[in-house]
C-alpha cells in the first residue's frame, strides 16, 4: 500500500503540472538562497514585515533569504509565480487574506488555486481593524449609526476588496446602517483625508491607525476583534456592543507550493516562529498592535479554510469583482 500511494501521489502531481520535489535530506536543506515573493510594492506593510523576518531567518537557515517584490493584480502575479514553482522550499509566498482567501471570489478565473496549489509554512500576525472618526465627532458607535441612518456617511479604506473594505461592508450588514465606500491607495492617505475633513470615517488597521489614535487627532469607535486591543484598551469590541459575528482582521503569513516536503515546511515554520518571537520583532509588533500566534502549518491551513468559509460567500453576495 505505501508503494501504491507513492505512485498515485506522483501521478496526481503530474496531472496538476507540478513535479514533486526531489528527495533531499533535511540536513542539507537549504543549500542555496531562498526567495520570498511579496505581491505588493516595496515599502508597504507586507514588504516591511517580510524583510524584517527574512533578516532574522537567514542566519538560522544558513542561507540568504531574498525578498522579491512582484506587485500586480491583487497579488495574483506573485501567487501564480510561487504556485507554479518547484515545491522544494526555495520559493515562498508572502500570503494574506487577499491572495489566500478573497481572490477566488473576486476573480472569475485565477491562474492559481490557493486551496490546491499552496500550503502553509507559518503565520506572521494579524492586524486588528478599527472604525475611526475625527476627534470630536460621534461620541460612540451608537451615535454614529443613528446619524448614518439619517444621513449616510462615507468611509475610506486602503483599497477596493482590502480586508478593511470587506470588514466595513460586513459591519454595515451586522449593525444595519448605510455608508458609502471611498477607496484609497493606502491607509495613510485615507487617514489624512479623514483629519482634513474630506471623509467621515475610516476602517483602518492597527499598524496604520494606532499612531493617528495616539496623536489624538482621531478617535476609535470600535475594534473588530474578539477582545480589546492591548494598545487601545478603552476601545470596545463590536461584540461588546452587541454586534454578533463582527470579527475581522488583516493578517500575514508564509506559504509554499503544494507538495513541499513536510520536513521542510516544519523547518520553515520553526525558523519563522523564532524570528517573530524575537525581542525586537515582538516589541515592534506590540507597538503597532499586531497579534502573533505560533501556529503549526496544519493549524494555519485550518485557519485559512475557516476564513474562506466566512469571506468568500460574503464577497459573492456583495457582488464585488476585480476582473470586470
Amino acid at each position: 500500500m505505501p508503494r501504491r500511494r507513492s505512485i498515485l501521489g506522483a501521478a496526481a502531481s503530474a496531472c496538476l503540472g507540478i513535479a514533486p520535489a526531489q528527495a533531499q535530506p533535511l540536513s542539507s536543506w537549504p543549500d542555496r538562497p531562498l526567495r520570498w515573493v511579496v505581491g505588493y510594492p516595496a515599502g508597504g506593510p507586507s514588504d516591511t514585515f517580510a524583510r524584517l523576518i527574512a533578516e532574522r531567518m537567514a542566519p538560522q537557515l544558513g542561507q540568504a533569504m531574498l525578498v522579491e517584490n512582484r506587485p500586480g493584480g491583487g497579488a495574483v502575479v506573485a501567487s501564480e509565480a510561487v504556485a507554479r514553482s518547484v515545491p522544494d522550499g526555495y520559493t515562498l509566498l508572502h500570503s494574506d487574506n487577499g491572495n489566500l482567501v478573497y481572490n477566488p471570489a473576486l476573480y472569475g478565473r485565477l491562474p492559481y488555486d490557493p486551496d490546491r496549489d499552496l500550503t502553509a509554512a507559518g503565520f506572521i500576525g494579524r492586524f486588528p481593524l478599527f472604525l475611526v472618526v475625527r476627534s470630536g465627532g460621534s461620541p460612540s458607535f451608537d451615535d454614529f449609526v443613528a446619524a448614518a441612518r439619517a444621513l449616510p456617511p462615507n468611509y475610506g479604506s486602503p483599497a477596493v476588496a482590502s480586508p478593511h473594505h470587506l470588514a466595513m461592508e460586513m459591519l454595515k450588514r451586522r449593525a444595519d446602517f448605510p455608508a458609502d465606500h471611498v477607496p484609497y491607495r493606502g491607509g495613510p492617505a485615507a487617514m489624512r483625508d479623514l483629519i482634513g475633513g474630506r471623509l467621515d470615517s475610516v476602517l483602518i488597521d492597527s499598524a496604520t491607525g494606532i499612531p493617528f489614535l495616539r496623536s489624538g487627532r482621531v478617535q476609535a469607535l470600535l475594534v473588530l476583534s474578539e477582545r480589546r486591543s492591548a494598545q487601545m484598551p478603552d476601545v470596545p469590541t463590536a461584540l461588546e456592543l452587541g454586534i454578533g459575528d463582527a470579527v475581522a482582521f488583516g493578517w500575514q503569513a508564509m506559504h509554499a507550493p503544494a507538495y513541499t516536503p513536510p520536513a521542510i515546511l516544519d523547518r520553515l515554520n520553526r525558523e519563522l516562529r523564532s524570528a517573530v518571537a524575537s525581542e525586537a520583532m515582538q516589541q515592534r509588533m506590540h507597538d503597532l498592535g499586531v497579534e502573533s500566534a505560533a501556529w503549526s502549518p496544519g493549524e494555519l491551513n485550518e485557519f485559512v479554510a475557516r476564513e474562506a468559509a466566512v469571506w468568500r460567500p460574503l464577497i459573492r453576495e456583495l457582488g464585488i469583482r476585480l476582473d470586470t
